[in-house]
């Protein structure tokens, strides 16, 4: 059964009931019929029977033959019963039957005997076992009558009854198989069409879908959404695995760039001292400074990327949260601004313009403070000196708001779609001495807003300056 095709088995399994049904409706049917026919056999029997008992035929037991004689000659119109009649001693007053029926497809006697008074049937069989005959015994003034029909008439017509059914059940099997193949094979025609599918997407096609090959509702419509809803998570699962993959391999390449950078520093140095070119006092001092500042921005680069690395796995292992108002970081940051550039114009507004308002949150402090340092940075670092700068704290639409607004020349839409990219850098070419960020800054800044269920937006356009936006959920006030 394993072996067969789904289509063989469906055909299969379908005829094997259609003969269960075919034979149990032939069976009862013909059943039937039989009982029908004995129930009618027997009433007839009984009738004419009666007929004998009125008429008294045959009484005198002298003119027995003769009216035994009498009464055959109209046996055929009843079926061609036959008739014992018996004296109150049970013995054979006469015997009547059809002159057509011979001795030996007659009952014995001694059989139908065995019907009890009262008019019940019994089943007997003629003398040569060829037959069954059906026997009635009913009583008479002078003895008892023994009337018995064949049922040879009946058994034949339930036979052919049999063969008519037998016949007509192959043809309609017959005829039931081959449409059922056609039919069957017409309705997994769709399941064939999902085969084809589902091949090529082995194949490596991931594009490809299931079509529309039946009504929503259908079991086959509901099978084409379900494997096309999954196929296109398989496909955005692959995309996303390589884009991961890509973006694994562009951070090992950045990696090893940004380590490689100061490590080499540092080796140079190291066999500028051993090859004994350091013969001054002072050269080896500025070389072990440099040595140290390379250090120093190698443990923070490794630091930065333990950070994200815990961002990633675990954000909420790293914050503290408490009650806390972004306007204490907006105070601290325009006055790291000043300390950074004595020069340059800072205020103290609303988000978007106006006055400060306040911005409860509940978050970890300290790591609030990482973010709006690097965004003080990046605003510094990436605007020259004397170019305005605002900070801008309040709520708006029920999240707490920090922005840093600066009018320096900004950033392309190429630009501003990386750059919260790991390693990212808008200008490569800016000098890396004293420690420059290796492009994680605002990497790490995004992540920490986001670990605190925020984010940092950017609005920005090239020379119109650039507005990095703190957006925070509110906190619930007492």
């Amino acid at each position: 059964m394993r072996r067969l095709s789904l289509r063989s088995r469906l055909v299969l399994i379908t005829l094997v009931l259609l003969v269960v049904g075919l034979a149990a409706g032939s069976t009862i049917v013909t059943s039937r019929l039989q009982d029908h026919l004995e129930t009618r056999l027997d009433s007839e029997l009984r009738s004419v029977g009666r007929l004998l008992q009125l008429s008294g035929a045959p009484i005198n037991p002298d003119r027995a033959d003769a009216n035994a004689q009498q009464l055959a000659l109209g046996l055929d119109l009843f079926g061609s019963p036959y008739f014992v009649f018996l004296d109150p001693a049970g013995t054979v007053v006469s015997e009547v039957s059809s002159p057509r029926i011979g001795p030996d497809q007659l009952p014995r006697v001694e059989d139908l005997r065995k019907a009890p008074p009262g008019g019940s049937a019994v089943v007997v069989t003629s003398a040569d076992g060829a037959s069954r005959w059906r026997a009635i015994a009913l009583s008479r003034q002078s003895g008892s009558l023994i009337v018995a029909g064949s049922f040879a008439e009946a058994d034949s017509t339930v036979a052919r009854v049999r063969r008519s059914s037998l016949i007509a059940g192959s043809l309609t099997l017959a005829a039931l198989a081959v449409a059922g193949w056609f039919a069957v094979n017409g309705g997994l025609r769709p399941l064939r069409r999902i085969e084809h599918t589902a091949a090529a997407i082995a194949g490596g096609d991931l594009s490809r879908r299931v079509p529309d090959l039946a009504a929503p509702g259908t079991e086959i419509g509901r099978l084409s959404a379900s494997l096309n809803t999954m196929l296109v998570q398989l496909e955005q699962a692959f995309a996303d695995r390589s884009a991961s993959e890509a973006r694994m391999r562009a951070f090992v390449s950045d990696v090893s760039h940004e380590l490689r950078t100061p490590l080499f520093g540092i080796k140079g140095f190291t066999e500028l001292y051993r090859m004994g070119a350091l013969s001054e006092p002072a050269d080896v001092d500025a070389t072990m400074r440099r040595i140290e500042q390379e250090a120093g921005r190698l443990a923070g680069l490794t630091e930065d990327l333990l950070l994200l690395a815990q961002l990633d796995e675990a954000p909420e292992s790293l914050l503290e949260p408490a009650p806390m108002d972004l306007r204490t970081l907006a105070n601290d940051a325009r006055h790291d601004l000043r300390a950074l550039d004595p020069s340059r114009p800072v205020e103290l507004t609303g988000p978007g313009g106006g006055p400060p308002g306040p911005a409860p949150v509940l978050g970890d402090e300290a790591r609030l403070r990482q973010v709006v340092t690097n965004l003080v940075g990046n605003a510094v670092a990436h605007t020259p000196p004397g170019t305005p700068v605002r900070i801008g704290v309040g709520t708006t639409e029920n999240r707490a708001v920090l922005e840093i607004s600066d009018q320096g020349p900004g950033l392309t839409a190429e630009q501003a779609g990386r750059v919260f990219d790991r390693f990212y850098r808008a200008d490569r070419s800016r000098s890396r001495s004293g420690g420059a960020n290796a492009g994680l800054g605002l990497a790490i800044a995004r992540s920490l807003a986001q670990a605190h269920g925020g984010d940092v937006e950017l609005t920005t356009a090239a020379g119109k300056g650039a507005c990095f936006r703190i957006t925070l959920p509110l906190a619930a006030r007492p």
